[in-house]
């Protein structure tokens, strides 16, 4: 099973997403564990991950989580799917990038 992180500032919105992607996986039959951490706990708890994906407010943290995860993909969020909680939209942003 993958594992799919999002990164950000603890906010109301990002759990919001992780809803609506489980929603959107569970549609798809694809079977994955998706949790928000905020970027100030991401080095502990997204060691395990097999894609990390950073909220638009912590892109700025891009960079630093690229090298805390060498081997991992990384990536941001684009702020539209992110503002529109386009779960679906995320979720296959985070497969194609762990599938790269």
């Amino acid at each position: 099973m993958k594992k799919i992180v999002l990164c950000c500032n603890a906010g109301m919105s990002t759990s919001m997403l992780v809803s609506k992607m489980r929603d959107a996986a569970k549609e798809k039959n694809y079977e994955c564990e998706i949790i928000a951490y905020p970027v100030s706990e991401i080095k502990e708890k997204a060691s395990d991950a097999d894609v990390i994906l950073l909220g638009p407010q912590v892109r700025f943290e891009l960079k630093k989580v690229k090298g805390i995860f060498p081997d991992k993909p990384v990536d941001a969020i684009a702020p539209t799917d992110y503002g529109m909680l386009r779960g679906d939209k995320v979720l296959e942003a985070a497969i194609k990038l762990m599938e790269a």
